[in-house]
């Protein structure tokens, strides 16, 4: 068996899920033939029950996939900051981290102060904001940056990580 990493496993899954999807319309397509009354239906070169097993096939290693990535992902980990974070919550806090730093960004690109308008023409409105937008765009890059760092480390570790999977009949 070849070497087989988990990185190779979420790339594959990805791929066999959109498999299911072809396969699921190429049954639906051998399903049914359209044929002159009274004449015999041409033969097919795969049937519904061809498609019907390779699609519980390829449903069966998606599964497997599944739990060895889910194991790889909860067994493993990366380093940082000097502390080891199982992959599972090192993905869950760089999605943490960028969701963080769109706010910082908005929060970032407001202006100290600006006019309002439509809420009548006899008095102007002002819309201040009530902290540092300069400080903001800061912390938004900061948090883009460790965002990046977290997500290259998992990154690195996928490659690092092997599977025992037997990806052969996908070559």
């Amino acid at each position: 068996m070849a070497r087989f990493t988990l990185a190779d496993g979420i790339r594959l899954r990805s791929l066999l899920t959109k498999q299911v999807q072809e396969l699921e319309q190429e049954m639906l397509r051998v399903a049914f033939t359209v044929a002159e009354k009274g004449q015999p239906l041409q033969d097919q070169k795969r049937g519904v029950e061809d498609v019907d097993f390779e699609i519980k096939q390829v449903r069966q290693d998606i599964m497997l996939l599944d739990r060895l990535i889910y194991e790889a992902n909860i067994a493993n980990a990366i380093d940082y900051q000097g502390e080891a974070i199982p992959l599972v919550e090192a993905i869950e806090y760089a999605m943490q981290l960028r969701a963080q730093a769109k706010i910082y960004k908005q929060l970032g690109a407001s202006s100290k102060e600006q006019p309002e308008f439509g809420y009548g023409d006899t008095v102007a409105y002002m819309r201040y904001a009530r902290f540092e937008p300069d400080e903001y765009r800061e912390k938004a890059l900061q948090y883009e940056r460790n965002a990046n760092k977290v997500s290259g480390l998992v990154n690195a570790q996928n490659y690092q990580v092997e599977l025992p999977f037997d990806a052969s009949r996908y070559e």
